[in-house]
Protein backbone atom coordinates (compact mmCIF):
# COMPACT_ATOMS: atom_id res chain seq x y z
CA UNK A 1 0.00 0.00 0.00
CA UNK A 2 0.98 3.91 -0.91
CA UNK A 3 0.62 6.36 1.94
CA UNK A 4 2.01 9.93 2.43
CA UNK A 5 2.91 10.75 6.00
CA UNK A 6 1.97 14.41 6.63
CA UNK A 7 1.69 16.96 9.73
CA UNK A 8 -0.47 20.17 10.69
CA UNK A 9 1.88 21.57 13.70
CA UNK A 10 3.17 18.03 15.02
CA UNK A 11 -0.54 16.26 14.62
CA UNK A 12 0.96 13.47 12.18
CA UNK A 13 -1.49 10.80 10.53
CA UNK A 14 -0.50 8.64 7.42
CA UNK A 15 -2.61 9.48 4.08
CA UNK A 16 -3.58 6.74 2.03
CA UNK A 17 -5.58 8.11 -1.45
CA UNK A 18 -8.48 5.72 -1.49
CA UNK A 19 -8.97 6.75 -5.60
CA UNK A 20 -6.20 4.40 -5.88
CA UNK A 21 -5.90 2.19 -3.25
CA UNK A 22 -8.35 -0.32 -1.16
CA UNK A 23 -7.87 -0.52 2.75
CA UNK A 24 -10.23 -2.93 3.94
CA UNK A 25 -9.37 -3.21 7.74
CA UNK A 26 -9.30 0.52 8.60
CA UNK A 27 -9.67 -0.25 12.57
CA UNK A 28 -7.02 -2.58 12.61
CA UNK A 29 -4.76 -1.03 10.29
CA UNK A 30 -4.60 2.21 11.93
CA UNK A 31 -3.00 0.25 14.97
CA UNK A 32 -0.66 -0.87 12.82
CA UNK A 33 0.90 1.70 11.16
CA UNK A 34 0.44 4.25 13.98
CA UNK A 35 2.33 2.40 16.19
CA UNK A 36 6.14 4.41 16.29
CA UNK A 37 8.51 1.40 17.02
CA UNK A 38 6.98 -1.12 14.92
CA UNK A 39 4.90 0.60 12.44
CA UNK A 40 5.26 3.84 10.49
CA UNK A 41 4.98 6.30 13.64
CA UNK A 42 1.46 8.65 13.53
CA UNK A 43 -1.37 9.30 15.23
CA UNK A 44 -4.00 7.69 13.21
CA UNK A 45 -4.88 6.67 9.58
CA UNK A 46 -6.02 9.34 7.56
CA UNK A 47 -8.37 8.02 4.39
CA UNK A 48 -8.91 10.46 0.97
CA UNK A 49 -12.45 9.10 -0.48
CA UNK A 50 -14.39 9.69 -3.28
CA UNK A 51 -17.91 11.55 -1.87
CA UNK A 52 -21.15 11.79 -3.92
CA UNK A 53 -21.92 14.89 -1.57
CA UNK A 54 -18.47 16.84 -1.87
CA UNK A 55 -15.31 17.15 -3.76
CA UNK A 56 -13.63 14.56 -1.38
CA UNK A 57 -14.41 12.83 1.67
CA UNK A 58 -12.44 12.23 4.63
CA UNK A 59 -12.32 9.26 7.04
CA UNK A 60 -9.76 9.13 10.16
CA UNK A 61 -8.94 6.93 12.48
CA UNK A 62 -7.36 7.28 15.94
CA UNK A 63 -4.09 5.24 16.95
CA UNK A 64 -6.03 3.11 19.16
CA UNK A 65 -8.56 2.40 15.71
CA UNK A 66 -11.25 4.06 16.73
CA UNK A 67 -12.66 6.04 14.08
CA UNK A 68 -13.12 10.42 14.78
CA UNK A 69 -15.41 12.66 13.75
CA UNK A 70 -13.61 15.45 12.27
CA UNK A 71 -10.21 17.08 12.30
CA UNK A 72 -9.00 20.00 11.54
CA UNK A 73 -4.78 19.24 11.38
CA UNK A 74 -6.03 16.40 8.98
CA UNK A 75 -8.46 18.77 7.31
CA UNK A 76 -5.28 21.00 6.44
CA UNK A 77 -3.04 18.21 5.10
CA UNK A 78 -6.06 17.08 2.70
CA UNK A 79 -6.21 20.90 1.04
CA UNK A 80 -2.60 20.45 0.67
CA UNK A 81 -2.61 16.69 -0.62
CA UNK A 82 -5.05 17.73 -3.06
CA UNK A 83 -4.01 20.15 -4.46
CA UNK A 84 -0.76 19.26 -4.82
CA UNK A 85 -1.35 15.63 -5.82
CA UNK A 86 -3.47 16.84 -8.47
CA UNK A 87 -6.98 15.59 -7.15
CA UNK A 88 -8.38 19.06 -7.37
CA UNK A 89 -7.95 22.05 -9.28
CA UNK A 90 -9.02 25.21 -7.48
CA UNK A 91 -8.63 26.63 -4.44
CA UNK A 92 -12.05 26.01 -2.71
CA UNK A 93 -12.40 22.72 -1.91
CA UNK A 94 -15.10 21.28 0.36
CA UNK A 95 -14.73 17.82 2.26
CA UNK A 96 -17.02 15.14 3.51
CA UNK A 97 -16.56 14.17 7.01
CA UNK A 98 -18.31 12.37 9.88
CA UNK A 99 -19.28 15.56 11.48
CA UNK A 100 -20.61 17.46 8.08
CA UNK A 101 -19.11 18.91 5.00
CA UNK A 102 -16.08 21.36 5.73
CA UNK A 103 -15.33 24.17 2.67
CA UNK A 104 -11.40 24.26 2.57
CA UNK A 105 -9.95 27.92 1.28
CA UNK A 106 -6.43 27.16 -0.10
CA UNK A 107 -3.53 29.69 0.33
CA UNK A 108 -1.57 29.07 -2.82
CA UNK A 109 1.82 30.27 -4.06
CA UNK A 110 4.24 29.04 -6.97
CA UNK A 111 1.74 26.32 -7.37
CA UNK A 112 2.27 25.43 -3.65
CA UNK A 113 -0.04 25.11 -0.77
CA UNK A 114 1.08 27.62 1.75
CA UNK A 115 -1.95 27.46 4.47
CA UNK A 116 -5.26 26.47 4.21
CA UNK A 117 -8.22 28.10 6.24
CA UNK A 118 -10.87 25.60 7.46
CA UNK A 119 -14.70 26.74 8.13
CA UNK A 120 -15.34 24.44 10.88
CA UNK A 121 -19.01 24.72 11.40
CA UNK A 122 -20.94 25.72 13.98
CA UNK A 123 -19.78 24.82 18.06
CA UNK A 124 -22.36 23.76 20.39
CA UNK A 125 -22.78 24.00 24.31
CA UNK A 126 -25.61 21.97 23.96
CA UNK A 127 -24.95 18.59 26.49
CA UNK A 128 -26.61 16.62 23.70
CA UNK A 129 -24.59 17.14 20.91
CA UNK A 130 -21.79 16.62 22.95
CA UNK A 131 -22.86 13.94 24.64
CA UNK A 132 -22.61 15.13 28.53
CA UNK A 133 -24.65 13.46 30.99
CA UNK A 134 -26.03 17.49 31.89
CA UNK A 135 -29.19 19.41 32.03
CA UNK A 136 -27.35 22.27 31.20
CA UNK A 137 -24.32 23.30 29.26
CA UNK A 138 -21.49 22.34 31.22
CA UNK A 139 -19.99 26.38 31.15
CA UNK A 140 -17.32 27.28 33.65
CA UNK A 141 -18.72 24.28 35.39
CA UNK A 142 -17.65 22.09 38.36
CA UNK A 143 -16.65 18.94 37.63
CA UNK A 144 -15.22 15.86 40.23
CA UNK A 145 -12.55 13.92 39.02
CA UNK A 146 -11.80 11.38 41.78
CA UNK A 147 -11.64 13.90 44.72
CA UNK A 148 -10.38 16.92 42.57
CA UNK A 149 -12.07 19.38 41.23
CA UNK A 150 -12.12 21.47 37.82
CA UNK A 151 -13.75 23.87 36.58
CA UNK A 152 -14.76 22.53 32.91
CA UNK A 153 -16.22 24.36 29.51
CA UNK A 154 -17.74 21.20 27.51
CA UNK A 155 -18.27 21.84 23.65
CA UNK A 156 -18.86 20.19 20.56
CA UNK A 157 -16.82 20.79 17.30
CA UNK A 158 -18.11 18.02 15.62
CA UNK A 159 -16.20 15.82 18.38
CA UNK A 160 -16.33 16.63 21.82
CA UNK A 161 -13.92 18.67 24.04
CA UNK A 162 -13.38 19.35 27.90
CA UNK A 163 -11.61 22.63 28.38
CA UNK A 164 -10.01 23.65 30.78
CA UNK A 165 -8.27 27.29 31.53
CA UNK A 166 -5.64 27.93 34.30
CA UNK A 167 -1.82 27.70 34.78
CA UNK A 168 0.89 26.94 32.73
CA UNK A 169 -0.15 23.90 30.83
CA UNK A 170 3.75 22.81 30.95
CA UNK A 171 2.92 22.38 34.79
CA UNK A 172 0.16 20.40 34.22
CA UNK A 173 -0.01 16.17 34.28
CA UNK A 174 -1.85 16.05 31.01
CA UNK A 175 -1.47 12.37 30.70
CA UNK A 176 -2.82 11.84 34.33
CA UNK A 177 -5.53 14.49 34.49
CA UNK A 178 -6.64 13.81 30.98
CA UNK A 179 -6.87 9.98 30.78
CA UNK A 180 -9.41 10.30 34.00
CA UNK A 181 -11.24 13.09 32.16
CA UNK A 182 -11.49 11.42 29.00
CA UNK A 183 -13.22 8.26 30.51
CA UNK A 184 -15.07 10.26 32.92
CA UNK A 185 -18.99 9.19 33.26
CA UNK A 186 -19.81 12.59 32.46
CA UNK A 187 -19.02 11.88 28.70
CA UNK A 188 -20.15 8.67 27.52
CA UNK A 189 -18.55 9.06 24.49
CA UNK A 190 -15.22 9.88 25.94
CA UNK A 191 -13.89 13.39 25.45
CA UNK A 192 -10.61 15.16 24.34
CA UNK A 193 -9.32 17.45 27.20
CA UNK A 194 -7.45 20.88 26.68
CA UNK A 195 -5.41 22.26 29.49
CA UNK A 196 -5.40 26.01 28.43
CA UNK A 197 -3.95 29.18 29.63
CA UNK A 198 -4.98 32.66 28.89
CA UNK A 199 -2.28 35.04 27.71
CA UNK A 200 -2.11 38.98 26.76
CA UNK A 201 -2.97 39.90 23.21
CA UNK A 202 -5.53 37.25 21.55
CA UNK A 203 -3.16 34.10 22.87
CA UNK A 204 -4.27 30.80 24.46
CA UNK A 205 -1.27 28.78 25.23
CA UNK A 206 -2.39 24.47 25.45
CA UNK A 207 -1.63 21.01 25.46
CA UNK A 208 -4.29 18.48 24.21
CA UNK A 209 -5.25 14.98 25.55
CA UNK A 210 -6.97 13.12 22.65
CA UNK A 211 -9.17 10.13 23.10
CA UNK A 212 -7.40 7.58 21.71
CA UNK A 213 -4.38 9.07 20.78
CA UNK A 214 -3.05 10.37 23.95
CA UNK A 215 -1.35 13.58 24.13
CA UNK A 216 -0.61 14.96 20.91
CA UNK A 217 1.63 17.75 19.33
CA UNK A 218 -1.40 19.41 18.19
CA UNK A 219 -5.43 19.34 17.90
CA UNK A 220 -7.22 21.50 15.50
CA UNK A 221 -10.55 20.96 16.38
CA UNK A 222 -9.27 21.49 20.41
CA UNK A 223 -7.79 24.44 19.45
CA UNK A 224 -11.08 25.78 18.12
CA UNK A 225 -12.88 24.70 21.10
CA UNK A 226 -10.41 26.11 23.42
CA UNK A 227 -11.14 29.45 21.59
CA UNK A 228 -14.67 28.81 21.88
CA UNK A 229 -14.58 28.04 25.26
CA UNK A 230 -12.88 31.25 25.84
CA UNK A 231 -15.17 33.71 24.47
CA UNK A 232 -17.98 31.84 25.82
CA UNK A 233 -16.08 32.70 28.98
CA UNK A 234 -15.70 36.22 28.18
CA UNK A 235 -12.02 36.08 27.73
CA UNK A 236 -11.88 37.21 24.12
CA UNK A 237 -14.78 38.87 21.97
CA UNK A 238 -16.49 37.50 18.70
CA UNK A 239 -14.73 38.01 15.67
CA UNK A 240 -11.21 38.64 16.48
CA UNK A 241 -8.64 36.15 15.44
CA UNK A 242 -7.19 34.28 18.64
CA UNK A 243 -3.74 32.97 18.51
CA UNK A 244 -2.88 29.70 19.91
CA UNK A 245 -0.05 28.20 20.80
CA UNK A 246 0.33 24.15 20.60
CA UNK A 247 3.68 22.24 21.30
CA UNK A 248 3.72 21.66 17.71
CA UNK A 249 2.97 25.41 16.47
CA UNK A 250 0.53 27.99 16.14
CA UNK A 251 -3.08 28.12 14.77
CA UNK A 252 -5.26 30.77 14.02
CA UNK A 253 -8.56 31.18 15.32
CA UNK A 254 -12.05 33.56 15.11
CA UNK A 255 -15.45 32.60 16.50
CA UNK A 256 -18.04 34.06 15.51
CA UNK A 257 -21.49 35.07 17.13
CA UNK A 258 -23.53 32.70 15.44
CA UNK A 259 -21.25 30.10 16.64
CA UNK A 260 -19.25 29.67 13.27
CA UNK A 261 -15.51 28.81 13.74
CA UNK A 262 -12.39 29.54 11.05
CA UNK A 263 -9.25 27.59 11.18
CA UNK A 264 -6.38 28.96 9.59
CA UNK A 265 -2.52 26.92 9.63
CA UNK A 266 -0.19 25.35 7.66
CA UNK A 267 0.50 21.92 6.35
CA UNK A 268 3.35 19.64 5.45
CA UNK A 269 4.77 16.44 3.70
CA UNK A 270 6.67 14.44 5.73
CA UNK A 271 7.04 11.27 3.21
CA UNK A 272 5.67 8.83 0.77
CA UNK A 273 6.61 5.54 1.26
CA UNK A 274 4.78 1.98 1.01
CA UNK A 275 4.18 -0.60 3.22
CA UNK A 276 3.20 -4.31 3.11
CA UNK A 277 -0.53 -4.75 4.55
Amino acid sequence: MKFTKMQGIGNDYIYVNCFEETVADPEQLSVKISDRHFGIGSDGLVMIMPSDKADLRMRIFNADGSEAKMCGNASRCIGKYAYEKGLVHKDEITLETNSGIKILKLDIKNEAVTSVSVNMGKVSFEPADIPAVSEKPLIDSILDVNGTVYNVTAVSVGNPHCVIFGGDPDDTDVEGIGKQIEFHPMFPERVNVEFAQILPDHHIKMRVWERGSGETLACGTGACATAAAAVKNGYFSYGEEITVFLRGGELYITVYEDGTVIKRGGAEFVFDGEIAV
